[in-house]
């Protein structure tokens, strides 16, 4: 095996068991020594691959959201092709967005729901440095789909359209970061909300 092989799959392996770390502890509650000790590594093959428990963070982020951005904004383009100059229905462009952050949860390659609550869990309790790494990563899908949103609703005031999605983005943080939420505040889990009213 090559030196290069076995660096990406110690890599991976890293990435891999911080991911499900981070999301089951979040980021203060995980230590570089947890983390170094499930992926059965020493502290200095973190630091060759990532440099700091932040940059860790970032790249874990980044491995996913570079697949979920691309996907995003290939969605939105195909809708666009299709209507020909026409403005897109709001339902498509939300569909385009959403549809494809919850393909993922059906993917365990893409990261599959271990990824889908992580990112859930941090936005919904996001640390500074994390704010202004989203804010990076998700600025063109973001423009994007605001635009398509105001062609599809010129009616609607601006800071209308950003405040709507910004309430549907935390909805969709705390969907997706788990039920404990919910439980906490209705004292019941959501399959015993499906079964009221049958």
């Amino acid at each position: 095996m090559s030196d290069q092989k076995t660096n990406h799959d110690t890599r991976e392996r890293i990435l891999d068991v911080a991911e499900r770390l981070f999301m089951e502890h979040g980021y203060e509650g995980t230590s570089m020594r947890v983390i170094t000790t499930r992926a059965d590594v020493n502290l200095a093959a973190v630091n060759y691959h990532f440099g700091s428990k932040e940059a860790l963070l970032r790249e874990v982020f980044r491995r996913r959201l570079s697949w979920l951005n691309r996907e995003r904004l290939y969605a939105l383009d195909a809708l666009e092709a299709e209507a020909a100059g026409a403005p897109l229905k709001p339902s498509q462009i939300l569909e385009a967005f959403f549809g494809t952050l919850l393909r993922i949860g059906e993917h365990p390659s893409l990261g599959g729901m271990t990824f889908l609550r992580l990112l859930g869990r941090t936005l919904t309790e996001p640390a500074e440095f994390i704010r202004t790494f989203f804010a990076s990563e998700y600025a063109e899908v973001i423009d994007r789909y605001k635009q398509a949103l105001y062609n599809a609703l010129p009616d609607v005031p601006k800071a209308e359209i950003v405040w709507r999605l910004h309430f549907m983005l935390g909805a969709m943080s705390y969907a997706i970061a788990g039920t404990d939420v919910l439980r906490v505040v209705t004292g019941c889990e959501l399959g015993d909300l499906a079964g009221e009213g049958a």
